[in-house]
């Protein structure tokens, strides 16, 4: 029974260093673009995956171990879209397609959020100068 135990470990093991590999934070957040004018363009994406494994002892009248076990895995990424940086500092996410799920949403508002937490602060340290 020992040796069973290794095996599913291996199993898990080898396919948990796999999904590692996939899903990599580069596969989310792109490198980034420079373009000539000083705009910078970061690719976003939408990294999903899954993973199943199982095992079994079965059970034998000879004196052998039997084993049988399987897993596997699965990655997508989908691309949601651009945040665009310009030289100024202003930014904006430009999705790929229209967002209507609640993560999209947020990820498409955040650079305008901050637009705004610069402004507010900008403001108050231009009033505080004075």
């Amino acid at each position: 029974m020992g040796m069973n135990n290794s095996s599913v470990s291996d199993i898990l093991g080898i396919s948990m260093e796999k999904i590692k590999q996939m899903a990599d934070v580069n596969a989310i957040i792109g490198e980034p673009i420079k373009l000539d004018d000083g705009t910078t363009i970061i690719p976003v994406s939408k990294v999903s995956y899954g993973f199943a494994s199982g095992g079994s002892d079965i059970p034998s009248k000879y004196d052998k171990n039997l084993f049988g076990g399987g897993a596997g895995a699965g990655v997508s990424i989908k691309p949601e879209g651009f945040l665009v940086i310009s030289p100024d500092g202003t930014s904006k996410m430009v999705p790929m397609t229209p967002a209507n799920d609640p993560i999209s949403v947020a990820v498409e508002k955040v650079p305008m959020v901050i637009d705004k937490v610069s402004d507010f602060m900008s403001k108050r340290k231009n009033k505080d100068g004075e």
